[in-house]
């Protein structure tokens, strides 16, 4: 499946069983969404990914080897590990 996407382009895609998780480009991304969330299948939004901060975008995105969570870091020099089925953070780090 090709994935159109939202705003800017799409810099990583992972096909997971849920579907895929997209990170586009921060430049230019609407700064109030998150520029990181998951596909269906068919190509429905599932969820957009929880930010630690409003005025941060995802930079970088990976699946973590227990299939249920995401690391990612973002603009704002957070590293971050959300929920794969949901999006929301489940721990957040700042890093220097």
């Amino acid at each position: 499946m090709d994935i159109e996407p939202l705003y800017t382009k799409v810099e990583k895609s992972v096909r997971t069983q849920l579907g895929d998780i997209v990170l586009e480009s921060p430049g230019g991304f609407p700064i109030h969404e998150s520029n990181l969330y998951l596909l269906s299948l068919n190509g429905e939004i599932l969820w957009k990914a929880e930010k630690p901060e409003l005025h941060t975008m995802y930079s970088r995105v990976a699946l973590n080897a227990d299939g249920e969570t995401l690391s990612a870091y973002t603009t704002g020099g957070h590293g971050c590990d959300l929920d794969l089925k949901t999006g929301k953070l489940v721990s957040q780090t700042r890093i220097q």
